[in-house]
């Protein structure tokens, strides 16, 4: 699957359901992070695809990279599921 198609696929699911698992909950309410649902979402919208994970265990999934308030970097990693 190419690039385009892919982050595509994961921006539909996304639009659809967003499932935050404990991992991404827990890095998300750091004290030093406080990462906002509403900025994963927008990374997920609007970031950019650093880079993909064919082989991963959860299903091919990728990196991405946005910013969030302030502009601070956020990184989301994220995988679209049919289920």
């Amino acid at each position: 699957m190419d690039d385009v198609s892919f982050i595509d696929s994961i921006r539909r699911r996304a639009s659809i359901r967003t499932l935050y698992l404990p991992h991404a909950v827990r890095q998300m309410a750091r004290p030093d992070r406080m990462i906002t649902t509403a900025e994963v979402q927008a990374v997920i919208k609007y970031g950019r695809l650093i880079e993909e994970y064919p082989g991963d265990a959860r299903g091919h999934s990728a990196l991405l990279l946005g910013h969030g308030a302030g502009q601070r970097p956020i990184h989301v990693v994220c995988s679209p599921k049919e289920e």
